[in-house]
């Protein structure tokens, strides 16, 4: 099944100017990643870094196996969102698409600085179970748009 065409539709709401996506996904640091393997979607919370350019993650393996990291071989074009919700009125989303693809070993270094700028981390750590792989992660936006509610200034 090939993946809907979604470039031509239209935003519903109040869209947000490309200062505005900026500024919100320097602040969020959390949203959703989805990813896919065939007809099967994966999506999950993760923490994020943004440069202005490109999302990055880091996708940490526990033991022996990780989803994620399976899943991510197989995706060739991923979806991220982040929002805030405080009331009707007061709401802002930002959706990303394109492909995803491992950062080189020369480049962690940036890809952890830029995360630690803005992104905001959980302590989901399993105890006991050590971190045995943690591949960074880039996500190049050939799609990135932004939505707020009627109540932020327009």
């Amino acid at each position: 099944m090939e993946a809907p065409e979604t470039s031509d539709r239209p935003l519903r709401g109040v869209a947000m100017d490309e200062t505005e996506r900026d500024e919100f996904l320097h602040e969020r640091g959390i949203g959703v990643l989805s990813l896919a393997s065939e007809d099967v979607a994966y999506g999950f919370p993760i923490s994020f870094g943004w440069d202005g350019e490109h999302l990055y993650f880091i996708l940490l393996q526990f033991g022996e196996g990780s989803e994620k990291l399976d899943y991510a071989a197989t995706t060739e074009r991923a979806t991220f969102s982040t929002y805030n919700f405080e009331d009707e009125h007061h709401l802002r989303s930002v959706v990303a698409r394109g492909p995803i693809e491992e950062v080189s070993a020369d480049d962690t270094d940036d890809v952890t600085e830029t995360m630690f700028e803005n992104a905001q981390f959980a302590s989901l750590f399993p105890h006991g179970e050590p971190i045995t792989d943690q591949p960074r992660y880039r996500l190049v936006p050939e799609e990135l748009t932004g939505q707020k509610g009627q109540g932020h200034d327009t």
